[in-house]
């Protein structure tokens, strides 16, 4: 039994920047008035990421930037099984070209919207699980970098934080350096005159004995 070669196609989940929140792409084609993801046919040996912005560019007239990978769904077509790729991608604010002859309308709406607007139950179901990573990654206003406050130190800290740093920038006390010449000077003075005003001199000692004997 031959094995049946899937069918490879690829899109993309298209977000728009809206005036108050993020719009997502979804189109009408024109040969059964269902509301589909932005999606179409790989032609031969193209790559998958190339072929989804093609087709997405063709589909929605809107120039896009292919983003991160998303997931694929599988389903079959006619007993055929068939792969869809999906990437994450944005789009310019304003269309440059008409979409494809193939594509009815293009309609971009907010997310809940856009899910309930599918016609096909797998799709809504993978748009349900990737739509609020895809819009909150693109479009969420970036959040002011919180300045970090530096935590309070204990008082005992920063006493203690304090002291070390005066202790650090204080200069030592200026002593001024004992000179041992001059302490010996002042030594040898006070020693001089205690003798000359304590012992009596010996000359006036035998000048009163002779005195008192000659009388």
């Amino acid at each position: 039994m031959a094995r049946k070669v899937a069918i490879h196609a690829a899109g993309g989940i298209v977000v728009r920047k809206g005036s108050a929140r993020a719009l997502v792409a979804v189109v009408q084609r024109s040969k059964d008035d269902r509301w589909v993801l932005p999606r179409g046919k790989l032609k031969r040996d193209e790559n998958a990421r190339a072929g989804a912005q093609r087709e997405v560019v063709e589909e929605t007239g809107h120039r896009v930037e292919v983003k991160d990978y998303l997931g694929a769904i599988t389903y079959t077509v006619r007993g055929q099984p068939k792969v869809v790729q999906f990437w994450r991608m944005q789009a310019a604010a304003e269309p440059s070209r008409d979409p494809a002859r193939d594509i009815a309308a293009v309609e971009w709406l907010p997310l809940s919207a856009a899910v309930r607007r599918l016609s096909f139950v797998l799709e809504k179901l993978f748009l349900t699980s990737v739509g609020r990573h895809v819009v909150r990654r693109k479009h969420r206003p970036r959040a002011q970098r919180k300045r970090v406050k530096r935590r309070a130190k204990p008082p005992a800290v920063k006493h203690a934080a304090k002291r070390a740093a005066r202790s650090a920038v204080k200069t030592p006390r200026r002593t001024a350096a004992r000179n041992p010449r001059r302490k010996t000077q002042r030594r040898r003075s006070t020693h001089v005159a205690s003798a000359t005003t304590i012992r009596p001199a010996r000359g006036s000692l035998l000048r009163r004995m002779l005195g008192r004997l000659k009388g």
